[in-house]
């Protein structure tokens, strides 16, 4: 990790926007992608008792991939019409698989949500990481292709080698920069993960 660069991105950002997220106009920027919103929302509809009624509960993750502003326009309705035409079996191990990515053994779940995703090719890292982010967004990230390479790359992130096709080691590799990143600079950046990467993303060199 190239640690000037890091605190070089946080000197630029902070003095283009002082206060960080707080600041005014980065506030205007952050209403445009609901993430506080969609966390409340998340923080009732995938908790553990939540997970009783199945229905519910697939239609509430829907409802998160849908409504957030970082899934891709088409990565949405491929998501909602794959879940509503899934039968009762696929949807039982789906929900069972959801439930242990957030609140059991999360290796085991995530290889289960992504082995039920490579079936309709949805195997993308927006789609399996967006829940778990939206549930704990100071613990967990979303994974943004773009976003991510450039951060790997402008903070030479060496020990990290993205792919497209998501893992569990890559996920929990990522996560664990991004927690010592985070510990680094300035609070003001870190409202919560995906605030974060957005100021990361936002000091790489290549446009996004």
């Amino acid at each position: 990790m190239n640690i000037d660069k890091l605190l070089e991105a946080e000197a630029t950002f902070l003095q283009r926007y002082p206060g960080g997220f707080a600041n005014e106009d980065m506030r205007a920027i952050g209403k445009k992608h609901n993430v506080d919103k969609l966390s409340e929302f998340a923080a009732t509809a995938l908790a553990k008792k939540s997970f009783n009624n199945q229905g519910q509960v697939l239609e509430d993750i829907t409802k998160i991939v849908t409504r957030s502003s970082m899934i891709s326009m088409f990565e949405k309705p491929k998501f909602r019409d794959f879940v509503k035409g899934m039968n009762q079996q696929d949807r039982e191990l789906l929900t069972q698989g959801f439930y242990k990515m957030i609140h059991g053994k999360k290796e085991k779940g995530f290889n289960e949500v992504l082995d039920i995703l490579r079936e309709a090719k949805l195997a993308k890292w927006s789609l399996i990481s967006i829940c778990p982010h939206h549930y704990r967004p100071q613990h967990d990230v979303f994974v943004k292709p773009t976003t991510t390479k450039n951060v790997i790359r402008q903070f030479e992130l060496d020990k990290l080698v993205y792919n497209p096709k998501p893992t569990w080691a890559f996920y929990v590799g990522y996560r664990a920069a991004i927690t010592e990143m985070k510990a680094m600079l300035s609070p003001s950046l870190s409202p919560n993960n995906a605030a974060f990467t957005g100021f990361l993303m936002m000091t790489t060199a290549v446009d996004q």
